[in-house]
Parts: structure tokens; sequence; C-alpha cells
């Protein structure tokens, strides 16, 4: 089964969304193997957003992210990366399409609620940047038989 990581931002925390992102998956019939309410650390921060450095948004960035509480979550199921990628929405809550959570609560792109990892390489970064194996939990859902083939 595929991985993804996936981070409720501090406006989706703030806005007191997690409960709706986490349901969104769940419903979709992912399984949820690692999660954390944690604050972040500026050092785990600049790390997360390395790839943007040389660009002028990096430091607004990291100011952002460490500013109040995340929720970080790794969840598993088959084609999750994709999938995710579509629940979450475009970047610009303001190209989001309805439906989406972006879609259905963002405003602005400075505030788009949450991140999804982009590709299998990246996922795999971002899980073992923010867990350990040890905080990941591998199990079965009940229901699996009914959504796989």
């Amino acid at each position: 089964m595929e991985r993804t990581f996936l981070m409720i931002k501090p406006d989706g925390v703030q806005r007191q969304l997690v409960g709706e992102v986490i349901k969104r998956f769940e419903t979709k019939g992912f399984t949820l193997v690692g999660l954390k309410f944690m604050k972040v650390s500026r050092e785990l921060a600049e790390q997360h957003y390395a790839v943007h450095k040389e660009r002028p948004f990096f430091g607004s960035l990291v100011e952002f992210i460490i500013s109040a509480p995340v929720v970080a979550m790794v969840w598993e199921g088959k084609g999750v990366i994709a999938s995710a990628r579509k629940i979450i929405g475009a970047t610009n809550p303001l190209n989001s399409e309805p439906g989406t959570i972006r879609g259905d609560f963002g405003v602005d792109v400075g505030r788009n609620l949450i991140h999804g990892s982009d590709a299998p390489e990246t996922a795999q970064q971002e899980v073992s940047l923010w867990f350990t194996e040890e905080e990941l939990v591998s199990w079965q859902l009940a229901v699996t038989p009914w959504l796989y083939e």
C-alpha cells in the first residue's frame, strides 16, 4: 500500500477543521497510520520547505508554519497520493473545485489549510522527516475487503 504525508496547517487548526479533514480521508477509505498534534520547530520547518529555500517566500512559509500548532498525518491506501491531491484541491483555493478541502474552506493562497505530498518520492521524504518508523502503526481496516478487489 502507498503512503502519503498530510499536514493540517496552522490556519486549518485555528479554524477547527481537523475533524472535517480527517473525516474526508476516512470516508474515502484510507487508513490513518500516523498522527501528531505539534508545534513545529524552525529547524523542521526549514527542512520541510528546503526546496523553496532560494525563493522569496521561503521566510514567510517558515514563519507561518511555526506560528501555531499543526496536525501531521500519514495516510495509507491504494493511490492515496493522487487521491489526496484531488481531495485537497488546487494550491490556490480560488482555483479549487467545490467539494475539495481548499475549494470548500479556503479563501487565500497563503492560507490554504493543508499540505499534501505531491509524488511518491516526496511522500517518502516527508513521512521520514516528520515521523520515525516506530511512530507509524500498520494495521488493516475491517472494511478493507469491501474497498479493494
